[in-house]
């Protein structure tokens, strides 16, 4: 592929009806490397680097080469895994270098989870079933561990906070945010048994029940 000047348009700022809304190029390789399949060499770069969310063609090339080399089904590139990671490069929008590094790791490491999981499929005895399971689960514990990297970027590391359905009565206070309320419980097994009497209190209690009988006799 011969040399373009530096792209210096960002991946959002383009207008409506600008180029990165158009079809975005498919990429051709051969044994010398790859190429933009596009009649307008310039125009297919832009695209290229307005999908990859990249600002200039070093790092266009640079993404696009990483993503050649983890495109490899049988030991060559595929054009065919290749424009599968493009376009969902392309769907999750990488906004800046930081995001399209990240975005590219992510479709990379989706598609060896899936090559993974074929070898998983396929394997002929323990020791290569064992193998693939472990590679998958690895690889499937870091895909959403990268979707949660990626949206704490873009939201500057601050939580995203969901509230719906609220409604608040006249004087009432509405509380946004994360709230755990923790509440006090009593928990009796047993009833308690009533005080047993003491010998003082029994003793007196005989001594009134006397004089009660007493007052009845003289009466």
């Amino acid at each position: 592929m011969t040399t373009a000047p530096d792209l210096t348009v960002p991946t959002m700022a383009a207008a409506a009806g600008a180029p990165q809304a158009a079809i975005l190029p498919r990429i051709k390789l051969s044994r010398r490397g790859y190429a933009i399949d596009h009649p307008d060499r310039k125009l297919g770069e832009q695209l290229m680097a307005n999908a990859l969310g990249v600002a200039d063609r070093d790092a266009m090339d640079g993404i696009l080469r990483q993503l050649v080399r983890a495109s490899v089904s049988g030991g060559r590139p595929s054009e065919v895994n290749l424009a599968f990671m493009l376009a969902m490069v392309k769907s999750i929008r990488p906004r800046d270098s930081v995001e399209a590094m990240l975005v590219a790791q992510m479709v990379s490491v989706h598609v060896m989870a899936m090559r993974c999981a074929q070898h998983l499929a396929h394997a002929d005895d323990l020791a290569q079933h064992d193998s693939a399971a472990r590679a998958l689960g690895r690889l499937a514990r870091t895909f959403p561990a990268q979707i949660e990297a990626l949206n704490r970027y873009r939201s500057h590391g601050e939580p995203a906070i969901t509230v719906q359905n609220v409604k608040v009565e006249d004087g009432g206070n509405a509380i946004v945010g994360n709230v755990t309320q923790h509440a006090s419980v009593i928990v009796a097994d047993k009833i308690p048994a009533p005080a047993a009497r003491t010998p003082k209190a029994a003793g007196a209690r005989r001594a009134h029940d006397a004089a009660d009988a007493g007052r009845d006799v003289q009466a």
